[in-house]
C-alpha cells in the first residue's frame, strides 16, 4: 500500500494520475473524494485508489467493507490513510507531499520490509536530487 499525507490541494490526487499515466493506463482519472474509491485494472494487478478524507469515525471504515480490498492480489494507494488509523496496516510507502514555493515537496519513507525493498529499487535507478 502506498499511503499519501499532505493537505488540501498538495498534489496527491495528480500524483496518482501521473503514476497511472506512467503505468501505462490511458483512461480518464478520477478523484475518489465522493465514490471513495476508484479501481484501475491493469491485465492481472487491480489497483485501488482510496480517499478516506470524509471518513469521521472508525465505524465508517469498518462498514465500508474496504478491508477486502487489501490483499496481496491487490495495489492500493491511499490519500488520508491517517482517517482509518488503527484499522489499516501501515502503508508499505508513505509520501508526505508539503507546499513549497514554487511548487511542492515530497518526502517517501518506507513503513514495512516491502516498502524498504521498493524504496531501495527505486533510489537504485534515480539517486536523489539536491536542491541548488
Amino acid at each position: 500500500m502506498l499511503g499519501l499525507l499532505g493537505p488540501l490541494g498538495s498534489g496527491k490526487t495528480t500524483l496518482v494520475r501521473g503514476l497511472l499515466r506512467a503505468l501505462g493506463y490511458q483512461g480518464r482519472v478520477k478523484s475518489p473524494s465522493y465514490a471513495l474509491v476508484e479501481l484501475y485494472s491493469f491485465s492481472s494487478l487491480n489497483l485501488y485508489h482510496f480517499d478516506f478524507y470524509r471518513f469521521k469515525d472508525r465505524s465508517e471504515w469498518l462498514n465500508s467493507g474496504f478491508r477486502d480490498y487489501f490483499n496481496a492480489q491487490s495495489a492500493c494507494i491511499v490519500e488520508w490513510p491517517e482517517r482509518a488509523k488503527g484499522l489499516l496496516a501501515p502503508p508499505d510507502l508513505e509520501l508526505r507531499l508539503a507546499f513549497a514555493l514554487p511548487g511542492r515537496e515530497a518526502t517517501l519513507r518506507a513503513r514495512t520490509p516491502a516498502g524498504r525493498a521498493w524504496l531501495d529499487a527505486v533510489r537504485r535507478r534515480w539517486p536523489p536530487v539536491s536542491s541548488p
